[in-house]
């Protein structure tokens, strides 16, 4: 490879690069310049958990620790005994943030179908179920 080839290539490189950047900073722009952008008017940021498993559990607290205003609005589970667990462990482990969770009894709901109604509540959802199930939550 001569000199003119190798400049060529290291052009074509930043160019790739510079150009997805620019793409992402442009698609990103809204999300940063209004962090609540799709949350509605009350700029609350609501949550509902899918799979309240250990995997759920840990993405639910480290949705909540954030500094977003953000509330989990809503679990779901095909088991009771563990959507009351993972209940339980998130209040634990956000000590100064326990605010921030306010699903109310209504709102934890189980069974096979539960995903459905913990989905309408929420402006984001965490799926943390078995993979299995996800095809049927997309659609």
């Amino acid at each position: 490879m001569n000199q003119q080839q190798a400049s060529n290539n290291q052009s074509r490189r930043n160019f790739v690069k510079n150009s997805s950047l620019v793409a992402g900073g442009i698609l990103a722009a809204p999300l940063l310049t209004g962090a609540n952008f799709f949350s509605g008017a009350d700029n609350t940021i609501k949550i509902a958990l899918i799979g309240c498993g250990g995997r759920g559990t840990g993405a639910a607290v480290q949705a909540l620790s954030t500094n977003q205003n953000v509330q989990l609005v809503a679990m779901a589970d095909a088991f009771k005994d563990r959507l009351t667990g993972s209940y339980q462990n998130i209040l634990d482990a956000l000590e100064d943030k326990k605010g921030r969770v306010q699903v109310k009894e209504e709102n934890k709901f189980t069974g096979f179908d539960a995903y459905k109604k913990a989905m309408a509540l929420a402006d984001v959802v965490i799926l943390a179920t078995p993979p299995g199930f996800r095809p049927i939550h997309f659609a």
